[in-house]
């Protein structure tokens, strides 16, 4: 069992970055194997429909998506969407998505905009046939302090998540 973490923030202060390093410790607990990449730690092209696909780090994260059992993704949420780095790492790894479990860890500015990462879900489900995890972690300021996540209710939906995604990644693999 291998699951994919995603940290889609640049922002190095990232609340979703603090979710994704939560369900990291949570599945690690579990005795599941993770792997976590910081997309503000791995500089990517801006995808152009052409040369950015032959960069290097574009064929090393394909590889790494295709490989997982399972992906989890933490969005920043901007403007009512998914944050545009997260965007583009779809755009340039596109079909390695294919039939993934995908679930999400969402940190936003406020509660209005829990319904943010549709659009990205959707993306996932009609152009790769993904599985979302229903369940996701929708946090805001207050669930944080610091550098920690204060909200109880967020650090057991954490570990549901967790949970949903490693059992949704073993039933797949008997499949």
């Amino acid at each position: 069992m291998n699951i994919l973490l995603i940290s889609g923030s640049m922002n190095p202060d990232s609340r979703s970055r603090i979710l994704v390093q939560a369900a990291e410790k949570a599945l690690q607990g579990m005795g599941v194997k993770t792997r976590l990449i910081d997309l503000k730690d791995t500089p990517l092209p801006l995808c152009d429909g052409g040369a950015a696909y032959d960069d290097p780090r574009v064929d090393e994260l394909s590889v790494l998506i295709k490989n997982a059992d399972a992906i989890l993704v933490g969005v920043a949420v901007y403007n009512y969407d998914a944050n545009a780095a997260l965007k583009n790492l779809l755009e340039l790894t596109g079909s390695a998505w294919e039939d993934q479990v995908v679930g999400f860890l969402c940190a936003a500015g406020g509660p209005s905009s829990y319904m943010s990462v549709m659009g990205f879900a959707n993306s996932l489900m009609l152009d790769f046939r993904c599985l979302i995890l229903p369940r996701f972690i929708y946090a805001v300021g207050s669930d944080f302090s610091e550098n920690a996540i204060t909200n109880p209710e967020i650090q057991k939906r954490i570990q549901r998540v967790a949970e949903d995604a490693k059992q949704l990644a073993l039933f797949r693999s008997e499949q």
